[in-house]
C-alpha cells in the first residue's frame, strides 16, 4: 500500500511539474486584408501560436473554446449583425459570451470589439457624420490607469482608424479606457480579462493602402482624401508599431498568465 501510493504521488509530481504546452489563440479572420498583422507578430514572439480560422472562406469555428488560450476577434467591412454576409458571426458572438463567461482572455479589434459590445448587449449604429481614417490621437480616461493592457497606453498615442460604424452604447458593467474626439468608446474592458478597441492596433501604413486602394471610391464620396489618410498612418507608423506593439505583449501575457493557470488546475493532485 505504501509503496503504490509514493508511485502515484511521484506520478502526481511529474504531472504537475511538466511543462506547459505553448497557449494557443484562437484568432477569427472575416476578409483577405484584414490578419492578425502587427498583433499576431507580437503575440507569437511572446511565445503564443495563432489558430487562425480565415471565416470568410468557409473555415469552420469550434463549438466552443476548449483548447485556446485566447480569443482573437479581427476587424473586417460587415456590420457587426449582417449575418447573411457574413454567416459565421452568430458563432462568433457566442464564442465572445464564452469567453467573458469562463475568464478566457478575449480581444476584439474594430469589427471585432463592435462584435464583443453588441454581444453583450451594447449597440452599434452606422456613423452619420462619415468614416474616422487614418492615425487618430486618443485619451486615456481615469480607469485605464492600472489596466494590464491598455495602462501603458501614453495620452494622445495614435492608433490606425477605418471604420464606418461606431459603438454608441457599451454593455452593462464594461469599463471604458481610451477615447477620442470623433469617437467615444476607443477601447474598454469587459470582465477581468476582456477587451474591445474600435481602432486598429494591428494595422500600419501598408495595410491602410490597400485599404484605401480597395475603399477610395467610397472614401471619397464620404469627403475623404485617401492618400492623406495613408500618409497620415505612414507618419505615425514608428509610434504605432511602439505602443500597440507593447500592448499586445500586454494582452499576450494575460493570455500566458491564464493558459498557466489553466495547466495547474488541471494538473493539481
Amino acid at each position: 500500500m505504501t509503496s503504490e501510493t509514493t508511485v502515484t504521488r511521484e506520478a502526481a509530481d511529474d504531472t504537475a511539474s511538466a511543462p506547459t504546452p505553448t497557449p494557443a489563440v484562437l484568432v477569427v479572420q472575416h476578409e483577405e486584408d484584414a490578419g492578425p498583422g502587427l498583433v499576431g507578430d507580437h503575440l507569437v514572439r511572446a511565445g503564443l501560436r495563432l489558430d487562425v480560422v480565415r471565416a470568410w472562406q468557409g473555415e469552420p469555428l469550434p463549438e466552443d473554446l476548449r483548447g485556446h488560450a485566447g480569443l482573437l476577434v479581427l476587424g473586417g467591412s460587415v456590420n457587426c449583425r449582417d449575418d447573411g454576409a457574413a454567416p459565421w458571426l452568430p458563432r462568433v458572438r457566442t464564442l465572445v459570451r464564452e469567453a467573458v463567461a469562463g475568464e478566457v482572455p478575449l480581444l476584439g479589434i474594430c469589427l471585432g470589439g463592435q462584435i464583443v459590445a453588441d454581444a453583450l448587449g451594447g449597440s452599434v449604429v452606422t456613423r452619420s457624420r462619415g468614416p474616422e481614417l487614418g492615425a487618430v490621437p486618443l485619451r486615456r480616461l481615469a480607469a485605464a490607469d492600472g489596466d494590464p493592457v491598455l495602462g501603458g497606453v501614453p495620452e494622445g498615442a495614435r492608433a490606425a482608424q477605418w471604420h464606418w460604424d461606431e459603438m454608441d452604447r457599451l454593455p452593462a458593467g464594461a469599463v471604458p479606457l481610451l477615447t477620442g474626439d470623433d469617437c467615444p468608446y476607443q477601447a474598454f474592458r469587459v470582465g477581468p480579462v476582456g477587451w474591445g478597441l474600435q481602432f486598429h492596433p494591428e494595422a500600419e501604413s501598408d495595410t491602410v493602402a490597400r485599404w484605401a486602394e480597395a475603399d477610395d471610391a467610397q472614401v471619397r464620396a464620404d469627403g475623404g482624401d485617401p492618400a492623406a489618410v495613408v500618409a497620415s498612418v505612414r507618419e505615425a507608423d514608428p509610434e504605432l508599431r511602439t505602443v500597440w506593439g507593447a500592448v499586445s505583449e500586454a494582452w499576450g501575457a494575460v493570455v500566458q498568465a491564464h493558459a498557466r493557470r489553466t495547466h495547474r488546475m488541471r494538473h493539481e493532485p
